[in-house]
């Protein structure tokens, strides 16, 4: 029944597409006490229906491969009897840290059928922070590149350890294929059962541990479905990095709810032409990308590479509007902006058919009740984005997992995003900024985000991180810590010229007054850490200094 119900809410959504306002009204979470998705979704309905000679997964480039879903049905099966073998049992966890080659989406289905927690790591992460996510992860199994295996040497001897590509002392991955096809659960899988635990990037402190159910990502997804816009046999890309929720999002279940195929063009690094030539060659129709990618792909012609395109979606942070007004002139589509975490499936967002507001992150997500909320309860036009929990969505986290294995309960009236926001008489809300970032200055409240996306129209300019500067008269000013675009000198002449470009678009009470080239602080997620550089300005306020490379509007006198 569990399978029905899935279908019947995915196929309302398919119904609706076009009709916001209709699948707001009317979709309903499916009820299920029971749900596997590697079992009762992918071998069940997409493996043996009529998807099951289509291509799951297409990979180009570096560890080229392709599967269809009857292919990774029955390799997932091999894999999960030889894991069985092994001594991996219903609970475990095992950290799966892979780049995107086809063992990893192989594991996260085979883990799913033997009912064990799956660990997404980056491979980027360091010795110390895998000993870090042993210890609070309670690891038992490690799955890993065999070129990464240095990194777990002195950690917990009796973590099962198997390597793709082979390492000394680890067990070979291609061995487990050698198991039977055949798979045979140990029995039905409740729905409330374990199923992920993601680390968050620790923007502003030390990572949290994110606990997924069997229900939350694999039906929460859902949504974010519905939001891209993806339909069955589909070519969808997503350009994120395994270890991260995002590439759960969009690289796995988003597109296997629809039955489409995800698509994977591995580079060495990150080359926008050739993403773009590789988009126009194999016929990408549904495309998801962070803004720094967009911001990368619009630096270059673009026109001619436009294909199949249907779908343009972007998430993970704010999209500046600039970008969107690019696109739209020499693509004629429009970017819709999505809104989640790692705690959650697609919140907000702009979904087919509806008109984008740029700059905004668009509306509540059926099955979402958005409020904003102050630090009392209190619904504002101007709070923190908050889902009320008194009927929460199925796309919600279990919680965060303390450091005796438990997990603190959400609340009783609302999970609090951390993020601020606007929303407007249409329902739209616009980011703010996150709430240890959003600061006063000269008594009026200052978003980091709209400093900095004024500041990235200059060409000069790269990157920014915008943060209040302690003032003796001021309170605050706004800073910004920036990096330049290549070959650009961090003079004052290019100085003199984004104080200026400054000053023609932003009002007197919200001007940057500071402004220095510096190498900014980041997870490895790639998301700007803040929090140390205001530790940085409250040092140097104590220490009466400034920065080497600082400028400030008092410097310029031509300014006045």
């Amino acid at each position: 029944m569990s399978r029905e119900a899935f279908r019947e809410a995915r196929d309302f959504l398919f119904a609706h597409r076009g009709d916001y306002a209709a699948a707001h009204r009317g979709f309903r979470w499916p009820e299920m006490q029971h749900f596997n998705y590697a079992l009762d979704w992918f071998d069940a309905e997409l493996a043996a229906g009529p998807l099951g000679n289509t291509e799951a997964l297409r990979i180009t480039g570096e560890a080229a491969a392709t599967r269809s879903f009857a292919q990774l049905s029955a390799e997932s099966s091999r894999i999960a009897n030889g894991l069985r073998d092994l001594g991996v049992r219903r609970g475990d966890r095992i950290l799966l840290m892979l780049g995107n080659v086809a063992p990893l989406w192989e594991t996260m289905l085979a883990a799913m059928k033997l009912g064990a927690v799956v660990i997404p790591a980056t491979t980027l992460l360091t010795p110390a922070d895998l000993r870090d996510r042993f210890e609070r992860g309670r690891v038992r199994h490690v799955i890993a590149n065999g070129a990464e295996a240095m990194k777990f040497e002195g950690l917990d001897a009796s973590v099962t350890r198997i390597a793709v590509g082979g390492a000394a002392g680890w067990q070979e991955f291609d061995a487990l294929r050698d198991a039977p096809a055949g798979f045979a659960p140990d029995g039905p899988t409740p729905a409330a059962d374990p199923m992920l635990l993601y680390f968050t990037s620790g923007t502003t402190a030390k990572p949290k541990l994110v606990l997924h159910d069997q229900r939350s990502y694999p039906v929460g997804h859902l949504i974010t479905m519905y939001w891209i816009g993806l339909r069955p046999g589909d070519l969808h890309l997503n350009i994120s990095s395994p270890g991260w929720a995002k590439h759960a999002y969009s690289c796995l279940f988003a597109p296997w709810n629809a039955g489409a195929t995800v698509f994977i063009n591995n580079q060495p690094r990150f080359d926008a032409r050739a993403t773009l030539e590789s988009m126009l060659a194999n016929g990408v129709e549904t495309f998801c990308a962070p803004p720094t990618v967009w911001r990368m792909l619009v630096q270059g012609e673009m026109a001619p590479f436009r294909g199949r395109l249907r779908e343009l979606v972007s998430a993970g942070e704010p999209l500046n509007p600039e970008v969107i007004e690019h696109v739209q002139k020499v693509w004629g589509m429009t970017i819709r902006e999505g809104y989640g975490q790692t705690e959650t499936t697609l919140q907000i967002g702009y979904f087919p058919g509806q008109t984008v507001k740029p700059g905004s992150m668009g509306h509540e997500a059926p099955g979402y009740r958005i409020r904003l909320l102050d630090p009392e309860d209190r619904e504002v036009p101007e709070g923190e984005v908050s889902i009320l929990l008194d009927q929460p969505p199925m796309g919600l986290m279990k919680g965060y997992q303390g450091d005796d294995g438990g997990f603190a309960p959400l609340g009783t009236i609302a999970y609090r995003t951390g993020d601020v926001a606007v929303k407007d008489a249409e329902g739209a809300f616009t980011y703010v900024g996150r709430a240890d970032d959003v600061f006063k200055a000269s008594d009026y409240r200052i978003s980091p985000f709209e400093l900095e996306s004024v500041l990235v129209e200059h060409p000069a300019v790269a990157e920014a991180a915008v943060v209040p500067a302690p003032d003796a008269v001021r309170l605050a000013v706004p800073k910004a810590y920036l990096v330049l675009a290549p070959g650009v000198e961090g003079d004052r002449d290019t100085m003199l010229s984004i104080f200026r470009h400054l000053r023609e678009r932003l009002a007197p009470f919200k001007r940057v007054r500071r402004l220095e080239v510096y190498d900014l602080p980041k997870t490895i997620s790639g998301k700007i850490r803040r929090v140390e550089l205001r530790q940085e300005e409250a040092r140097r306020f104590a220490a009466g200094a400034r920065g080497e490379a600082e400028f400030r509007e008092e410097d310029f006198p031509e300014l006045r």
